[in-house]
C-alpha cells in the first residue's frame, strides 16, 4: 500500500511528542513493507527533491520552515500526483489539514487525521475546521478524543489508538531490582511528583523502597522534599536511563505511579504495566493515564495522596510479575494491524480498489 504522511514538520526540524507520534506511525507501516512517503518542509543537506532513512522518503514540499505559504499552495497538486493509496495527516498547522483535504479530493484517496493532542489543542477557526475535514480521526486516547468532539468533530469518526510498545522487548530484559513503587518522567512544574511523595511519607512506619526515574529543572526541589519528609534513605533518584534500563526497572518494580497532571497518553506507564507493574494513577482532569488502569484487577485510580497511600498498601496483596499478556493488543504487531484495517475499511468505502 502507498500512504501518503503530511506534516510540515518532522522530528528532525522539531522533537515534539506529536512529532515521535507521526513517525511511530511511519515506522510501524514501513516495517510491515507498505510504501511509505512524508511530505513535508525540507531539512537535509543538498539540493534533492526527496530523502530516503530507515525506509521512508520524504519529500520537500517546502525549501525549509520559513516556506510554509508555499508549502500550502503546492501540497494539493504535489498529493494529487503522488496518488497515493490512503493520506495521513498532522494537525499542525491546521491549516495544513485543509490543504490536505483539497489534495485528497483530487488524488481520490480517503484521509486520515493523526491528532496526537499534546500540548492542548486550542479552539480556533482554523482547528474547527481541521476537524470537520478527514475520514477518520485518530487520537492516542479518550481524553484527546473528547477534545476534538468539542471542536465539533464526528464522534462516529473518532477512534482510539494508543502508543504501541514492543512486548518482546520486555520479555527480552532481565528483571533488575527489586522495589516496591517506582515513578518515571521528566522531573519538570508538570511531573506532580509531590503527591507521591507526600503519599509514601504516610507509610513511612512501613517497609518500602522507592525509585525515581527521570532528570530535570525540578529534580532538586523534589530530592529536598524528600529530605523534608524524612524518607531520602527510601527514595532514590537515578536521573535518566535509556529504554532497555528502565524496562529492566519496570519488571523488578512492583508498583507503578502515575501522577503527572497532564498526559495526552501514558507511554513510559504503558511499559511499566505490561512488565508486569501493578498501576496506580492519581486522577487529573488533563491526563488521560486513568483509562489504562479502570476496569483492570491490577489497577488503582485515586484522587488524594491518603488515596494513593492506601492503594500502594492494597498493591502489596497482588502478586509480582515481570510481564503481563494483558497489554499485548499494545504491541507493535497489533497498533499496525489497527492502523492498516482502518486504511482498508476507508479505501472500501471509498469504492478504490
Amino acid at each position: 500500500m502507498r500512504i501518503a504522511f503530511v506534516s510540515f514538520e518532522t522530528g528532525h526540524h522539531r522533537d515534539t511528542e506529536t512529532n515521535q507520534r507521526f513517525r511511530t506511525v511511519c515506522d510501524l507501516l514501513a516495517e510491515r513493507g507498505h510504501d511509505v512517503h512524508w511530505y513535508c518542509a525540507g531539512f537535509w543537506a543538498g539540493e534533492e527533491s526527496t530523502y530516503e532513512h530507515d525506509g521512508i522518503t520524504y519529500h520537500a514540499v517546502a525549501t525549509g520552515t520559513d516556506a510554509r505559504s508555499s508549502f500550502l499552495v503546492r501540497l494539493p497538486f504535489v498529493l494529487a500526483a503522488a496518488r497515493p493509496d490512503v493520506i495521513h495527516v498532522g494537525p499542525q498547522p491546521p491549516s495544513q489539514v485543509v490543504a490536505t483535504t483539497w489534495g485528497a479530493t483530487m488524488a481520490r484517496a480517503p484521509l486520515v487525521l493523526e491528532w496526537y493532542g499534546d500540548g492542548g489543542i486550542d479552539n480556533t477557526r482554523w482547528t474547527r475546521l481541521a476537524a470537520g475535514r478527514p475520514d477518520r480521526i485518530v487520537t492516542p486516547s479518550e481524553l484527546v478524543g473528547t477534545w476534538v468532539r468539542e471542536l465539533g468533530a464526528d464522534g462516529d469518526c473518532i477512534e482510539t489508538i494508543p502508543n504501541p510498545i514492543d512486548c518482546d522487548r520486555i520479555r527480552d530484559v532481565e528483571p533488575g531490582a527489586e522495589v516496591d513503587v517506582i515513578y518515571a518522567r521528566r522531573l519538570d512544574a508538570g511531573a506532580n511528583l509531590e503527591s507521591l511523595l507526600l503519599g509514601l511519607a504516610e507509610l513511612r512506619d512501613r517497609e518500602w523502597q522507592a525509585t525515581v526515574v527521570g532528570d530535570g529543572p525540578e529534580r532538586a526541589a523534589y530530592e529536598q522534599l524528600t529530605a523534608d519528609l524524612r524518607i531520602e534513605d527510601r527514595v532514590t533518584f537515578v536521573g535518566d536511563l535509556d529504554l532497555e534500563d528502565r524496562i529492566a526497572a519496570y519488571r523488578g518494580a512492583h508498583v507503578f505511579a502515575q501522577t503527572a497532571d497532564h498526559c495526552v497518553f501514558p507511554t513510559e506507564m504503558l511499559w511499566a504495566l505490561a512488565a508486569g507493574c501493578v498501576g496506580i494513577v492519581e486522577y487529573h482532569a488533563n491526563s488521560s493515564a486513568h483509562e489504562l488502569v479502570e476496569g483492570r484487577d491490577r489497577g488503582f485510580r485515586t484522587t488524594s495522596e491518603a488515596e494513593l497511600a492506601e492503594a500502594i498498601l492494597a498493591a502489596g496483596d497482588l502478586e509480582h510479575r515481570t510481564y503481563d499478556e494483558a497489554f499485548a493488543d499494545y504491541d507493535r504487531s497489533a497498533v499496525a494491524d489497527r492502523y492498516l484495517e482502518r486504511y482498508r475499511t476507508l479505501r472500501d468505502e471509498h469504492g478504490v480498489l
